[in-house]
């Protein structure tokens, strides 16, 4: 059963600030624009649809026709999410002919879905 975000969590019952800890962060801390990138990033995986295409790509390069057979979508319902994933580099294409395929850009889009999947597996 999942726990409710309302649940009051455990606090310190004293204030007390470890200087060499904070010292310690700040100086592996990410830039702000860093963070900014990481966060927009991360939106891209949330939207269900996308993450459906990373998924498919993860098994084999597709066309958009094969992707939207697939999902059961619109082909220019696939087409606005893969210009998405293209934007942020996480798809690249091969064209042959009039086809173009479609995968996943490298290794390490794969490694996100796969680890965001084990850990709600968990």
């Amino acid at each position: 059963m999942k726990k409710s975000y309302e649940e009051k969590l455990p606090e310190c019952e004293i204030n007390e600030i470890h200087e060499k800890a904070i010292k310690s962060v700040m100086a592996e801390c990410y830039t702000e624009e860093e963070m900014i990138e990481l966060a927009e990033l991360y939106k891209i995986f949330g939207d269900s649809t996308r993450i459906r295409i990373l998924s498919a790509l993860m098994k084999e390069e597709l066309c958009v026709c094969d992707i939207a057979e697939i999902l059961k979508i619109s082909v220019s319902g696939v087409s606005h999410q893969l210009r998405i994933l293209k934007q942020a580099r996480l798809v690249k294409f091969r064209r042959d002919g009039k086809t173009v395929y479609y995968s996943l850009a490298d290794n390490h889009v794969k490694t996100i879905i796969a680890q965001g999947a084990e850990h709600i597996n968990e």
